[in-house]
């Protein structure tokens, strides 16, 4: 319909403000694209259309502080805010004791991570989460949420890897990471702090309820930042596969109404217990009596380490005197740095100071392989990844049995390897050799049974291979939609292309387009690989976006048609092009 001169002019300001409001993509603020509501107040991004086409928005609390009388409690609402808050800033890492895989001083990756290795580095005040969207106006997008990895004991959002700007333009989509609670303050499994009326806050699941909680922030929020809450694929690399493995077979996920994912991306990851694997293998998940074992085992260092008893049976008579309530306090009472610096100096040495979902029954199953047998777990389409190389990240696990040659596969230490990796050169000539990282006995590499290929092969094999096998099969037998691919590329320069290969979490540059800053940068992107490594980068940034908009993989740069599970997709690249095949 036209309008005449006296007409438009009549209705200018009203036409003005429908124009903005149209094109706000959801809850814009008065013009302003960075401006968008949530459920708990307003927040204001930042607008880098300029440099990488997106819009961002970093630190969105989804849940209260989980300190004081919070900690080792489910995570609940944040308070809500007045005005505007800034969001253009990552919030703390979750608190976690500094390893080469997390933040240094400075929640950042810096030459810090190397001076804080084994100390207690982030915050208790962690639950945040950060969202990326390609500039424009577009609504419905598909959602992204990626659960970064660490063994469930560390990592954190601001890893540069895990910037999502590059993935949410390239796949059209809106990428969320979330932070989520680490280590003992994830899963502690501990009689006393079990207050019976609340199931979630005794499961001891935490970090996983903080992943749960992120996800139902989403749901509520997301098409305020033009995302589709009917749409949201959960990935996850290494622990934040395992977690989302979790979340798949979570009674709470499973029944949760409305639906709060709708694909699944799980990365390096399993889920299976011991007994559901052959003979020699490692499992992906312990038992709940191991987290109890751990929680019991931290309360009676403290113990002694206050002077309340001399050795564990007096520790043991102490604890009895106290009820449930003093025991809780004692313990919340503990600082990070003190509950950590336990952890590393006296139950590491027992076996005790890993992490991750608990099966108690309540938040995860007893038997999270069970439960897909038996259906009760989230059917959506899955698309599951390992790298060949898997076992190359872990070489000291190599002195777990003689099997796989009795002795740790690594002669450096992790500050000299974080020190010698932060300033490579790795266009410049080799300054590392090969007899300077793995010892001779694994040497040469391609030594049939006894070199360092072999034997990180058995390793891979008895570890991530069993796991991926077990839990692929078993939802396959319930859904078709499960795909699964293998990260092949290994065109580092040489000694690390020997040293590391494709090994574990080489493939998530690839994913998130993004190839420095990063701890394994400097060793492994050349500018001799850098036209093969964009090339094969492209193809799987399209994979994620294809499988985030139809739940299929499938998708014409391939080239290849990529059947489901038990087939393999493999992805390489030459120095020069992507190679991607089926198997």
């Amino acid at each position: 319909m036209a309008l005449d001169i006296g007409t438009s002019r009549r209705f200018a300001p009203t036409l003005l403000l429908a124009a903005a409001l149209a094109g706000c993509g959801g809850g814009n603020d008065d013009h302003d694209p960075t401006v968008r509501s949530t459920s708990f107040g307003r927040v204001q991004g930042s607008n880098d259309a300029a440099t990488t086409g997106t819009l961002a928005w970093k630190g969105i609390p989804f849940a209260k502080a989980p300190t004081g009388a919070l900690r080792w409690k489910a995570p609940v609402d944040p308070d809500t805010w007045s005005g505007t808050r800034p969001a253009r800033q990552f919030a703390n890492a979750c608190v976690q004791y500094g390893r080469i895989y997390g933040p240094g001083a400075n929640n950042s990756y810096d030459a810090t991570i190397a001076t804080t290795l084994n100390q207690a580095v982030g915050s208790e005040d962690c639950l945040y989460l950060n969202i990326w969207r390609p500039a424009g106006e577009a609504k419905n997008l598909p959602v992204i949420v990626f659960i970064h990895g660490g063994s469930n004991v560390s990592g954190y959002t601001a890893d540069p890897v895990y910037d999502g700007a590059a993935l949410a333009k390239a796949a059209n989509a809106v990428v969320v990471t979330p932070n989520y609670r680490l280590g003992i303050f994830g899963w502690f499994n501990l009689p006393q702090l079990k207050e019976g009326s609340n199931a979630a806050d005794d499961s001891g699941n935490f970090g996983t309820l903080d992943n749960i909680k992120a996800l139902e922030f989403v749901n509520k929020n997301i098409a305020n930042f033009g995302g589709d809450a009917g749409n949201v694929t959960v990935m996850g690399q290494s622990a934040g596969a395992i977690d989302v493995y979790a979340l798949l077979t979570s009674p709470l996920v499973a029944g949760a109404n409305p639906k709060l994912m709708h694909r699944a991306m799980p990365m390096s990851g399993g889920i299976s217990l011991a007994s559901n694997l052959p003979a020699g293998s490692i499992a992906t998940l312990s038992p709940a009596s191991a987290s109890l074992a751990q929680g019991n085992a931290l309360l009676q260092e403290l113990v002694i380490a206050d002077g309340l008893a001399a050795d564990g049976a007096g520790a043991q008579a102490y604890v009895a005197t106290q009820t449930p309530a003093q025991i809780a306090a004692y313990l919340r009472g503990k600082t990070s740095a003190t509950l950590l610096a336990t952890l590393l100096t006296r139950l590491a040495a027992l076996g005790l100071a890993g992490s991750g979902p608990i099966p108690e029954g309540t938040v995860l199953p007893a038997d999270p392989i069970a439960a897909i047998n038996a259906g009760n777990y989230l059917k959506v389409p899955v698309l599951a990844s390992t790298t060949r190389d898997e076992a190359k990240l872990f070489p000291t696990f190599l002195a777990l049995s003689p099997s796989l040659g009795g002795a740790s596969g690594r002669l450096v230490s992790d500050a000299t390897l974080f020190n010698t990796q932060f300033n490579y050169n790795p266009d410049a000539a080799p300054t590392v050799t090969i007899n300077q990282w793995i010892p001779a006995q694994y040497l040469p590499v391609d030594t049939p049974v006894t070199g360092f290929n072999a034997r990180t092969d058995l390793l891979n094999a008895i570890f991530f291979g069993a796991s991926r096998d077990n839990v692929l099969n078993a939802l396959k037998a319930q859904q078709p939609a499960v795909w699964y691919y293998r990260f092949d590329w290994d065109e580092e320069p040489a000694p690390w292309n020997d040293i590391y290969g494709a090994a574990h979490a080489f493939d998530l540059p690839f994913v998130f387009g993004n190839f420095g800053p990063s701890l394994f940068a400097n060793v492994a992107n050349s500018s001799a690989n850098r036209a093969g490594r964009l090339d094969l980068s492209d193809a799987m940034m399209k994979t994620v976006a294809a499988f985030a908009r139809s739940g299929d993989p499938n998708h014409a740069a391939l080239g290849i048609s990529w059947p489901a599970w038990p087939s393999q997709l493999w992805f390489d690249a030459t120095t020069a092009a992507k190679s991607i095949s089926v198997h």
